[in-house]
């Protein structure tokens, strides 16, 4: 009889707890955090709550970098009279996580949360034109299973076609973030904003002027001999940088330049063909403008990529302006996709085969530079910010 009620006072326990509403509106499924050095990153929670309980904590469970499997639980401040909340706290570099809250008063859960993916590690925007987006033959998928894509709404897993790009096909993406996956052991966020067929001129800010419309059009006449830039597809850069926020994103990749480089050659109006002085010139014009909005040095990593066709592989002449930008300081080394040539294309596009091995040349390029930032130049574990340099 004692043993009876024992457990029907247990089971009234359970009916009874965790029954008022805690909800976790941030971070969202699959969302991945910006680490601010090898073992930590600094994670945002908000929400809210119906329950009046005396003490509210949260923990970690899920494997770190350093192998370490969970966290015990934490407290964290009581939700304000609205039953908002919203705090930070440092967590270990790895995942995925799963992000538990509850509210408790003695030993009774009154409210219970969670979000099931949760990382930090490292994100990147991606923009440019085709090739940056969803035009490759062959739909990709993570392998990893540790790669998402940030729509600029939501949060999911890195599958083809890459929300927040044009296209709807293929795309490197998910090699690239398997690539830096396996590297450095973190789940890799991206948010891609590439737009197919689009000059360097209208990815300018608005209001940006410039001396020739590109052969696609895309810009708006002055009635002046000029034409002035939309400003929508900077906006595509500057949304995702106010919402990672500072330091919020470790670089932006940029694929772009078919559009730009012999348009001539390729039957287009020569009136609308830039020279590689000037793509040199409005390259440098849009890394300044969105290094302005960003308020730090976020990093470019910029590709050397002019080819059309078996019959026009290369531009030397924009091949040096791109390269011009690295020897200059204003973006680092990306990979010089030229060499991928037409066993990796399906026309100037990239197949199945060239959208894996561009994926892994980005990554080769990115985790190079990534490990020196990481290590200090006398071998010790140091912070580090997201600048060209090494850490200090």
């Amino acid at each position: 009889m004692k043993i009876l009620t024992i457990i029907l006072i247990l089971l009234s326990f359970y009916a009874n707890a965790a029954s008022e509403k805690l909800i976790i509106v941030s971070p969202s499924d699959y969302q991945v955090v910006q680490r601010h050095n090898k073992w930590e990153g600094k994670l945002h929670v908000q929400g809210e709550t119906t329950a009046s309980a005396k003490k509210w904590q949260y923990r970690l469970v899920g494997k770190s970098v350093t192998g370490k499997k969970s966290q015990g639980w934490h407290n964290f401040p009581s939700p304000d009279t609205n039953g908002k909340f919203d705090f930070e706290f440092n967590a270990p570099a790895g995942g995925w996580y799963k992000l538990e809250l509850r509210g408790v008063t003695g030993l009774k859960t009154l409210a219970q949360a969670s979000v099931l993916h949760v990382g930090i590690g490292e994100v990147f925007i991606i923009a440019g034109q085709s090739n940056a987006g969803n035009h490759g033959s062959e739909k990709q998928n993570t392998k990893t299973g540790n790669v998402s894509s940030f729509s600029g709404k939501e949060w999911q897993l890195a599958v083809d076609p890459q929300p927040g790009s044009d296209g709807v096909n293929g795309s490197f993406i998910p090699s690239f973030g398997d690539a830096m996956n396996e590297r450095f052991d973190v789940p890799i966020g991206i948010t891609a904003v590439a737009a197919g067929g689009t000059s360097v001129r209208q990815w300018l800010p608005k209001g940006t002027l410039v001396s020739k419309q590109p052969t696609t059009g895309g810009m708006i006449a002055t009635g002046s001999g000029e034409w002035e830039s939309k400003g929508n597809l900077f906006d595509r850069i500057t949304n995702r940088l106010d919402y990672f926020g500072p330091q919020g994103v470790r670089a932006l990749i940029w694929h772009q330049g078919e559009s730009d480089a012999g348009q001539a050659r390729s039957g287009y109006p020569a009136n609308r063909q830039i020279s590689g002085d000037e793509y040199f010139k409005y390259m440098s014009q849009l890394i300044q403008a969105a290094t302005d909005k960003a308020g730090y040095k976020m990093p470019w990593f910029t590709a050397q990529t002019t080819y059309h066709n078996e019959k026009d592989t290369s531009d030397d002449e924009f091949r040096s302006a791109m390269k011009k930008l690295w020897e200059k300081g204003l973006s680092l080394e990306g990979p010089d996709t030229d060499q991928l040539r037409v066993e990796y294309r399906d026309g100037v596009h990239f197949n199945d085969k060239g959208l894996q091995k561009h994926g892994q040349l980005w990554a080769e390029k990115v985790g190079a530079w990534l490990d020196k930032l990481i290590l200090s130049e006398n071998g010790n574990e140091a912070t580090f910010t997201n600048s060209g340099n090494h850490a200090k």
